[in-house]
């Protein structure tokens, strides 16, 4: 029987005996109020029921609380004998193992009572070399690593002391040029009447001639080629002091047909600093280009000399093949003045060191000086360290300057497209641009328009500074010569 149906049958036992004390305290003989009587007893029912339910409600609610405490208890109960049982069998493991062990032991302690002294002796050391091979290893990373920094200390100091050997005193003339007049006389000669020698020789020239009051005629223009060419005939003009419009232009003409061998003198000048001897004249003309060309801003003689002076500063200090190294360093940028063949100027001078029958340890320095391919020697590595060197140094390159030399070209390229034009100057940074026309193509009505269409073409295309002044000179020229008497 349950909790409730107990307390049930209690309450009703309850009412039952209420209601029987009532009958028998009504008085006999008289005849009951039984409505009066009823009423109290049902009333006094009624508490009881309500008594009764509250009491039960209290039941169940402490039933409830007792039976979820159980269920906790019983569910703690169960976790705890779970973590025994898991318990129970790790202890088993480690049982197993500790067993394992032990038999292990004693087999080593029965093979150990069976051993010779030398046997022991060998046991012992070998344990002994595995406890310590840790230090050992650690021990032998701490020398390597004292190894290398010495020797990173060392390099260092060898590159250093090259570098110093084979920093060049050489200053390159990067847009302008100077030439020392003897007098006041040559002076006013260079100049002319109303100023015509010296405008016949900007014409010729392609640059720009200034003087100044100590007697220094100074040749501006951004090509070097024109500039020498220019430098050359005046002081042939000084010399000869025959100046005039016409001697000029025969000066000029015959110098820039003579740059050939002002080419080869170059790079004899280049070889002989070295000591380099019997290399083909082509190549050393070639090298003769190397001083009128710049690579960003550095001027590749003087990049040459001091590169191949540190590469060779360094192949003594390490002991690699000098010979090869010298002619690496000389030979590395050669491709950069051949104009036209297509590709890098790596494989162009690759190109012309087979061509040539170089050594091939000097052609692969010319193939690897910019790692296109790795270092086949150690001759390699160091024409790559010198030529590093020579361009990475504070001072060295100007990103400026070959960008002006690529603006001037830009300029002149933009002129020259034009049909009936035949040469382009281009002075004072760009902002004076001289056009010289084929008389017999371009007409004199027609020097106008063209160069109105110049001047558009240049806002268009051309990148410069302030305001370019384009002027188109057309000039004709009737010539006879006489009869020999």
């Amino acid at each position: 029987m349950g909790v409730l149906d107990k307390l049930s049958k209690s309450l009703r036992e309850r009412l039952n005996k209420e209601l029987e004390d009532l009958v028998k305290r009504e008085p006999k003989g008289e005849t009951p109020k039984t409505g009066v009587k009823f009423s109290e007893a049902n009333a006094r029912a009624r508490e009881i029921i309500a008594d009764a339910k509250d009491e039960a409600l209290k039941v169940k609610q402490e039933v409830v609380r007792l039976e979820a405490e159980l269920d906790r208890r019983l569910g703690a109960l169960e976790e705890r004998e779970r973590q025994v049982r898991e318990k129970a069998k790790e202890i088993e493991r480690e049982l197993t193992k500790i067993e394992e062990i032990k038999k292990k032991e004693i087999g080593r302690l029965e093979k150990i009572g069976a051993l010779t002294k030398q046997e022991a002796k060998e046991i012992l050391l070998e344990a002994a070399e595995k406890r310590l091979s840790e230090q050992i290893a650690r021990r032998i990373r701490e020398a390597e690593e004292e190894v290398k920094l010495r020797a990173d200390e060392k390099a260092k100091e060898i590159l250093v002391e090259a570098m110093q050997h084979g920093v060049t005193d050489y200053v390159a003339e990067y847009t302008v040029s100077t030439v020392q007049l003897p007098d006041e006389e040559m002076k006013g000669r260079i100049i002319g009447r109303e100023g015509r020698n010296i405008r016949a020789f900007e014409r010729a020239t392609g640059v720009e001639v200034e003087l100044d009051e100590a007697n220094v005629l100074h040749l501006s223009s951004f090509d070097s080629v024109r500039r020498e060419i220019a430098k050359r005939a005046l002081q042939r003009l000084i010399r000869d002091r025959r100046i005039q419009p016409a001697r000029i232009e025969e000066v000029v003409k015959k110098v820039r047909q003579e740059m050939d061998k002002i080419l080869f003198e170059e790079g004899e000048k280049l070889c002989r600093a070295f000591k380099v001897y019997r290399l083909h004249p082509e190549l050393v003309k070639l090298l003769g280009r190397f001083k009128f060309r710049f690579s960003y801003g550095q001027n590749m003689i003087a990049h040459t000399l001091e590169e191949t002076k540190i590469g060779v500063q360094l192949a003594y200090e390490v002991g690699a093949n000098v010979n090869v190294v010298r002619l690496g360093c000389l030979l590395h940028d050669i491709g950069k003045v051949v104009t036209d063949e297509e590709g890098t100027h790596a494989q162009i001078g690759v190109d012309l060191a087979l061509k040539y029958r170089l050594p091939k340890e000097v052609v692969a320095c010319i193939a690897e000086h910019h790692e296109d391919k790795p270092f086949s020697s150690a001759e390699s590595r160091i024409v790559w360290i010198a030529d590093a060197a020579s361009g990475s140094r504070p001072g060295a390159r100007y990103e400026a300057h070959e960008g002006y030399l690529e603006r001037m070209g830009q300029i002149e390229e933009i002129a020259k497209g034009f049909e009936g034009v035949r040469e382009v100057f281009a002075y004072q940074a760009g902002r004076d641009v001289r056009v010289m026309v084929k008389p017999e193509q371009v007409s004199d009505d027609q020097l106008t328009v063209l160069a109105d269409k110049i001047a558009r073409a240049l806002e268009e295309k051309a990148s410069y500074a302030g305001q370019v002044k384009v002027t188109c000179i057309r000039e004709s020229r009737v010539s006879e010569t006489t009869k020999a008497k």
